[in-house]
Parts: C-alpha cells; sequence; structure tokens
C-alpha cells in the first residue's frame, strides 16, 4: 500500500512534532507551502498560542521568485521576533524537505538574525 504524496508529508510532520515543540522564550518557527504562497508562524505549545507570523501575502513582500519570497518572508518572520524579543527559535519544516522554498526561507531568517 503506497501513500498519497500529502499522506506521506502528515506522516513526517507527526514524526517531527513529537520531538519538536515550542515554548514562550523559544518558540516553535512552523512553516506551511502552498502552490503559490508561503508561510510562517511562531507558536508556543505550551499555552497553544500563535505569537507571530508572516506570509507572502504581505505587502512589504514584494514579487520575484518563488524562492526568492521565502527569503523575504524569513527575514521578516525574522524582524518582527526580534521586535517582539525572540532570538532563538526551534525549526519546523512541516512535513517538507529542507530544500528549495523552506531551505531559502531558513535561511533568510537566520541571515536577519534568529538563531536555530
Amino acid at each position: 500500500m503506497s501513500l498519497t504524496k500529502p499522506e506521506r508529508r502528515q506522516r513526517i510532520r507527526f514524526r517531527i512534532r513529537k520531538t519538536i515543540s515550542g515554548t514562550a522564550t523559544n518558540p516553535r518557527l512552523s512553516v506551511f507551502r502552498s502552490n503559490k504562497e508561503i508561510y510562517a508562524q511562531l507558536v508556543d505549545d505550551v499555552n497553544g498560542v500563535t505569537l507571530l507570523a508572516a506570509s507572502s501575502r504581505e505587502k512589504e513582500i514584494g514579487k520575484g521568485t518563488n524562492v526568492e519570497v521565502a527569503t523575504a518572508v524569513g527575514k521578516l518572520v525574522a524582524e518582527k521576533a526580534l521586535k517582539a524579543g525572540i532570538e532563538v527559535v526551534t525549526f519546523d519544516r512541516g512535513g517538507y524537505l529542507y530544500h528549495g522554498r523552506i531551505k531559502s526561507l531558513a535561511e533568510g531568517a537566520r541571515a536577519a538574525g534568529l538563531k536555530f
């Protein structure tokens, strides 16, 4: 029995989430990738709260290739996090391969000053 692509991603996502968890001081940087957009949010799993979010739909992002836009989203989420006093996060790739848009978002966040 072979799994569909979404089912396989969901299995990987659950396996990652068993070990990764976010707190108020060290939130989880959760990434969601759709065909058109990319979203990132910082989550405090202890209290079940989203601390802040950024996405490619925001006006500050602008246009470009998917990878360029993902890098800009990473930088934006890092800037918001540093303003909120958060410097260290745990990266949650959400079951996606660490490649392409996911990798560029992570590198953009690191370049803007987030540590993970």
